[in-house]
């Protein structure tokens, strides 16, 4: 049975592009389901929450927001010693604009039988964007790497450290102006199972041996947000 080589130049390249395009389009699709969940007005996604609040208090759009706190949080890796990488980086710009994007060409949702939708929508699109941008393997999200962070730092769980964060952060949003809804409590209950779900789906195979590799170095506990 004989042994593979070396991978080629050729096979190293399309590994390359395959996975350039998981992340942005996953960061694309994550911007824009987020705006759906947004839309349709029925609870939002706990950072979202906070977004949604500041947006309201300071007359930015929520996307300017999500970008603004992305990079405040990027920031506070500096103390964890954490080490963003292309994903990271790129997540706090890319999902921002996509949202404010998405927002801008939506028609208004006034009635359930569209919001409704919308919601569903929203959810399992999340799912399949963080399915995709995970297991691009650039790098966490910029609050999924805090949540990691703090794990590391602090020995707590990372369920625990991800418990108070985001638990902070919808109570600080919902008292913004940010909407908290069974939109809210629905993402939360259903997006671990969409994320591992799609996370299989859109593994991407070892560049030298063809093997499939899901988020090398992204604890399962912290797959939640970008």
């Amino acid at each position: 049975m004989s042994t593979p080589g070396p991978p080629t130049k050729r096979r190293v390249r399309g590994h390359l592009v395959r996975r350039l395009s998981q992340l942005y389009v996953g960061l694309a699709v994550y911007g824009a389901s987020s705006a759906l969940l947004v839309e349709a007005g029925l609870g939002l996604e706990p950072w979202n929450v906070l977004h949604q609040g500041l947006a309201e208090r300071t007359g930015l759009t929520i996307g300017v927001v999500s970008i603004i706190v992305g990079a405040a949080v990027l920031l506070l890796w500096i103390p964890l010693r954490q080490l963003p990488g292309l994903g990271t980086v790129s997540n706090v710009f890319v999902v921002g604009l996509a949202m404010d994007g998405t927002l801008a060409l939506l028609p208004e949702a006034h009635t359930l039988a569209v919001r409704i939708p919308l919601l569903l929508a929203g959810i399992v699109l999340n799912g399949v964007a963080t399915g995709l941008y995970i297991a691009a393997r650039f790098g966490p999200g910029p609050r999924d790497g805090l949540m990691t962070g703090l794990h590391r730092r602090t020995g707590r769980s990372i369920r625990l450290m991800r418990t108070a964060v985001e638990a902070a952060v919808v109570v600080t949003g919902f008292a913004l102006g940010g909407t908290v809804g069974v939109g809210t409590v629905l993402y939360a209950v259903s997006i671990g199972p969409l994320a591992q779900l799609f996370l299989r789906l859109f593994a991407v195979p070892s560049a030298s041996k063809g093997s499939t590799v899901v988020a090398t170095g992204q604890p399962r506990g912290a797959i939640l947000r970008p």
